[in-house]
């Protein structure tokens, strides 16, 4: 139940080309080409989904003990409607630990939950416990491989969850150890929202985290007033009262970056585990939305990387499978023979390169190859001169940038090759004065582009979901002037190009 990290996609296409489900983790994937090959590898993905399913409706043998500190319902309709429509920071918050079976296996249950939901019909209840039973499986995706410890680092990842319906709630979650004496295992707070925004989720945790080690009971009032508090627009900031015993009332400020579509991103960890080389690379085999394989032994790795490669390719948006940590149990997902960006544990590494046809990435510090497996010609996907210029770009970040700085260096490195390649995209969409959707003129689009390699890539460009179904977008728009710092780009390269052709005139 994950997906990339730019709302909701559109459904279905427009020219009746047949439709990977959009941007779906664990929903099954249809085939572009009616290929038996195909099927049986789909047939085969569609058992795991069900089997999936299966065990999420399976009878509660053990049904969890969930704590809820809050007194009263807080949920009304207007609430709810309040929440649907995005002004609410989080849907939920849960705890989820690790209980011993009568088997001697840790199980991951949900222990605490705010807020508890009342006033729900049988059908919305059943559809909430699947949802809770997943997030179990995305907080520890280890399975039951583990043991009491005394030590454990704390890590901060997050997933996305998309429903049948194709909505979305993004799971941020942190794992640490309890409080208390002796070897213990670790639990895991999780935070399911429909806003996505990982900087702004890991400091609200730093509060949770905060107010856990004084009293559970110290979470309740912080989190109901974060609940009741509106969401800020990008580049403002909202401020959170909250009480600390022998502390008084403290004013907590949550601010959203100014650059919305980089806010669910930190490329820190990316350009730390990969070179610039290494980044291109991946990024090229991603345009042309093949199988990407990502191997980490942490999961916080695994998340962030995976969620950074996906935001290289802004404006366009990763339209397949997408688990940033696949869990155990849903390994088989490896064999699907449609695109997809997966997160594997290190230890399941062997189910993963025993495959073809893919990439996969070893991000590990103690790794001896960073391409594990190879198609081979990812280097010469990209056109020489504008791969060139995305790795010169790349040179001119510090060796310690903030995020910000990272970020800036980033957008002005990989938005321009797309300002590049495919900018002119405007000027190809024919509209009639009747209010009729436009029309994409995709052979004349191509065929204005004077370098041949480019020419050659933006024609295989041209073939991805992601690029279909932008161009849907903007053919169901009006002829006025588009939003956003893409068109903002495209705007000042076009300025500049008029400049030079003057320039040479004169």
């Amino acid at each position: 139940m994950d997906t990339t990290l730019t709302g909701e996609q559109p459904q279905g296409a427009a020219n009746g080309k047949e439709k990977d489900a959009p941007s779906c983790d664990l929903s099954t994937v249809q085939p572009s080409e009616d290929e038996e090959v195909e099927r049986g590898a789909l047939k085969r993905l569609s058992t795991m989904w069900s089997s999936f399913r299966a065990k999420l409706n399976r009878d509660q043998v053990k049904e969890p003990c969930q704590e809820s500190l809050d007194s009263a319902p807080v949920d009304t309709t207007a609430r709810e409607q309040r929440y649907m429509s995005g002004h609410y920071f989080f849907e939920y918050l849960v705890v989820v630990s690790l209980k011993k079976s009568k088997e001697g296996a840790y199980e991951p249950q949900i222990t605490y939950q705010f807020p508890k939901r009342d006033g729900m019909v049988r059908f919305q209840k059943e559809e909430e416990e699947k949802t809770l039973k997943a997030i179990t499986l995305f907080c520890f995706p280890e399975g039951i491989s583990w043991a009491p410890l005394t030590e454990y680092h704390s890590e901060t990842f997050s997933f996305v969850l998309t429903e049948i319906d194709g909505s979305r709630r993004n799971g941020y979650c942190r794992r640490l150890l309890p409080h208390g004496n002796g070897a213990r295992p670790p639990e895991a707070f999780c935070i399911i929202s429909r806003l996505a925004c990982f900087g702004l989720f890991s400091k609200i945790f730093d509060e949770v985290e905060k107010r856990h080690q004084i009293s559970m009971a110290m979470i309740y009032p912080f989190m109901q007033s974060l609940r009741e508090a509106a969401f800020p627009a990008p580049g403002n900031t909202v401020k959170i009262k909250s009480f600390v015993p022998d502390k008084g009332t403290e004013i907590i400020s949550l601010t959203r970056p100014l650059d919305s579509w980089l806010e669910h991103v930190d490329f820190r960890t990316l350009f730390r585990c990969l070179t610039n080389e290494e980044v291109v690379l991946v990024f090229a085999a991603a345009v042309m939305e093949r199988r990407i394989v990502f191997i980490a032994v942490e999961l916080s790795t695994l998340s962030q990387v995976i969620h950074a490669v996906a935001a290289l390719l802004y404006p366009f948006t990763w339209q397949h499978t997408f688990i940033s940590i696949v869990p155990e149990i849903l390994i088989d997902v490896v064999m699907a023979p449609t695109p997809y960006l997966l997160g594997v544990q290190k230890r399941l590494m062997d189910q993963v390169t025993d495959q073809t046809d893919l990439l996969v990435v070893d991000l590990s510090e103690d790794r001896k190859d960073t391409f594990l497996v190879q198609i081979g010609d990812e280097k010469s996907i990209l056109p020489p001169k504008l791969q060139d210029e995305i790795l010169q770009a790349l040179r001119n970040r510090k060796e310690k940038s903030t995020v910000e700085e990272l970020n800036s260096v980033v957008s002005e490195a990989f938005l321009p090759f797309f300002v590049k390649t495919v900018g002119h995209f405007d000027l190809y969409v024919t509209r009639n004065s009747k209010g009729q959707p436009g029309v994409f003129q995709s052979r004349a689009f191509y065929k204005t582009i004077k370098s041949k390699t480019t020419r050659h890539f933006v024609k295989k460009f041209l073939q991805t979901q992601m690029f279909d179904l932008f161009i849907q977008e903007v053919e169901q728009q009006p002829a006025s002037p588009q939003q956003g710092i893409f068109h903002k780009k495209i705007v000042e390269y076009q300025e500049q190009k008029k400049k030079e052709k003057a320039k040479k005139r004169h």
